[in-house]
């Protein structure tokens, strides 16, 4: 409004109303054309702030770079004593990721700091309600980023405005008085008008560092894929996993190691700052609360922002290298827990929030390369016992026809030589050197057909896998309970392999298991031979303590079928044998 009055004694004129009025028409024409120009130059200096970083955008600047122009711009224009641009994540914490000053002093909290959200202040007030949030005096406020603002950066009065990028809550930007004075009340308006475009700004800025980042991701796993596809020796993936990984995130320290059955762990690779406390091949014991603990707890990834609070030898070590923030995987090979694999780093600044996801990728590589060397190293002991049984056999028909029948015919060679020049000679009884020779050959025979039956069971052959399972279960000590479900005639190596498995496992539980009574059923079911040896012993076999199994493994896996054990201690042992009846041997090329 307009103001008149006199000092002097005669009231104003009549007229004085009218003229006034007249007068401030003109007035607000002034006030009216002054504000819109205010209103026009704010205007053009927000629009030009908003090219500034369309343009960092658009040159694919790097986003801290963005984020620090965001701030710096937002300050400027506001003309607010602090700006702050803060990341928020699903663990309720918060991350400084850009910031401004109007004296151009560093941030009391740089880039890269982390607060847990909670308590009375305008960061969590803003995330919790997804709208604008403002705070006119900093009394009452409470959590530790309430107390790191009134403290730490003088505020007296600061406004959060929530960004959302692509329709999901991304952060918020906050400005600042530390002077005694409230923001302007237009102050949300502004700041929400700009966060509009400053989402824009930060969408494209992530996709392109998200391209940019997938793209060496990939390049990596690519070079490592290399690696296990031409069959590296497991040491060497677990090496180049670690510094790729390492390389990529990136982190000063990386480092894999294999969990062993008696509660330690190996190291089996290391890199960065952490080769020169923990070489390959080092021991370390799982104890205390750690990270290596939980995951091998757990067999979950984890993450730890600091070391406070961990206990036991290996956060010990961490602490010794200097670790802050780290983070780590489990590696599974075949459904069984292997070991795991961390990364860690020495600066303030936390580990990416993708960092577990991105060291997942890795591991799945690494247990695909532990898992065809366990597969070559199984192949090559296989085959190794597969021509040790046959060295072994070849030896033993050796030696059997050596020292009997050998023996023997070399004898009746004698004998009959002997009987011819005594014949010739007329001397002697020639039918009863005959009957002595005959009988000696009946015995030859007879051994032969003994030495035979080591070989392959002549039952088998003549009768098949039904007839031999009964004589097997007539001749053994411990009462067997016998079901043929089938006796259909299979192809040759099914039925001795599954013999030969029938006769171990009822000679395993005569000796070993201490059983009464043995179950063993054989039926033919959808293309496959299924044998079954249920024992009520002891249990607690194990192939690789010499029970014979390993090469009826060998057998059966040979013919394209498998072989189950189970014998839990005090609960007896069960066998159980899948073969094929489709197999086909295969034809020699001569």
């Amino acid at each position: 409004m307009i103001f008149a009055g006199s000092t002097l004694e005669q009231p104003l004129p009549p007229d004085t109303e009218a003229r006034l009025a007249s007068f401030t028409e003109l007035v607000a024409t002034a006030i009216a054309n002054t504000e819109s120009r205010a209103a026009r130059a704010r205007l053009a200096e927000e629009q030009a702030a908003l090219r500034r970083v369309a343009v960092l955008v658009a040159r694919a600047t790097p986003p801290q770079q963005v984020f620090a122009a965001v701030a710096g711009e937002v300050g400027r224009l506001l003309e607010v004593d602090y700006t702050v641009l803060i990341r928020s994540d699903p663990q309720d914490m918060i991350t400084v990721v850009g910031g401004w000053s109007a004296a151009g002093v560093p941030l009391p909290s740089p880039a890269g700091s982390r607060f847990e959200v909670g308590g009375r202040n305008v960061s969590t007030l803003t995330l919790r309600t997804g709208r604008a949030a403002r705070l006119d005096a900093y009394v009452d406020v409470t959590g530790r980023i309430g107390d790191t603002g009134a403290q730490g950066w003088g505020f007296r009065s600061s406004v959060g405005v929530p960004i959302s990028v692509e329709g999901r809550p991304w952060g918020l930007i906050l400005v600042a008085y530390t002077r005694d004075q409230q923001l302007p009340a237009d102050t949300e308006a502004r700041l929400a008008s700009f966060t509009e475009l400053v989402a824009t700004a930060i969408a494209n800025t992530e996709s392109r560092a998200s391209l940019a980042r997938l793209a060496e991701e990939q390049a990596a796993l690519r070079r490592v894929a290399t690696l296990v596809a031409h069959g590296a020796a497991p040491e060497q993936v677990f090496a180049a996993v670690t510094e790729e990984y390492a390389r990529l995130v990136p982190v000063d320290v990386a480092a894999m190691a294999r969990y062993e059955p008696d509660g330690t762990l190996i190291y089996v690779a290391s890199w960065g700052r952490a080769a020169g406390f923990i070489p390959v091949g080092s021991r370390w014991t799982l104890d205390g609360e750690n990270i290596a603990t939980a995951i091998y707890e757990t067999g979950r990834a984890a993450r730890a922002e600091s070391q406070t609070g961990a206990t036991g030898s290996l956060a010990d070590l961490v602490r010794e290298i200097g670790v802050r923030s780290l983070v780590g995987t489990s590696v599974v090979v075949d459904g069984r827990l292997w070991g795991s694999m961390g990364a860690g780093s020495t600066l303030e600044e936390p580990l990416p929030l993708d960092a577990e996801a991105r060291l997942a990728s890795f591991t799945e590589l690494v247990a695909t390369a532990i898992a065809n060397a366990e597969s070559r190293a199984q192949l090559m002991a296989s085959r190794a016992r597969i021509v040790a049984a046959a060295d072994e056999t070849r030896r033993r028909i050796e030696r059997d026809l050596h020292d009997g029948t050998q023996q023997r015919l070399v004898s009746l060679g004698l004998a009959a030589r002997t009987a011819e020049a005594d014949v010739a000679a007329g001397r002697g009884d020639p039918r009863a050197q005959l009957a002595r020779i005959a009988a000696g050959l009946a015995d030859a025979a007879a051994e032969l057909q003994e030495v035979s039956r080591g070989i392959h069971p002549a039952i088998l052959s003549e009768r098949g896998l039904g007839p031999a399972l009964r004589t097997l279960a007539r001749r053994c000590a411990v009462p067997v309970e016998l079901e043929v479900r089938t006796d259909a005639r299979c192809p040759e190596p099914v039925e001795v392999a599954a013999y030969y498995v029938a006769s171990e496992a009822l000679a395993n539980a005569m000796k070993h298991a201490q059983a009464s009574r043995i179950e063993m059923s054989l039926a033919a079911r959808d293309g496959s031979l299924l044998l079954s040896v249920r024992d009520d012993g002891i249990g607690g076999a194990d192939p690789a303590r010499g029970s014979g199994l390993a090469g009826l493994t060998d057998r059966v896996e040979a013919l394209g079928g498998s072989i189950r054990l189970d014998s839990v201690a005090r609960a007896g042992t069960h066998i159980t044998v899948d073969l094929p009846l489709d197999y086909e041997p295969t034809q020699g090329a001569g």
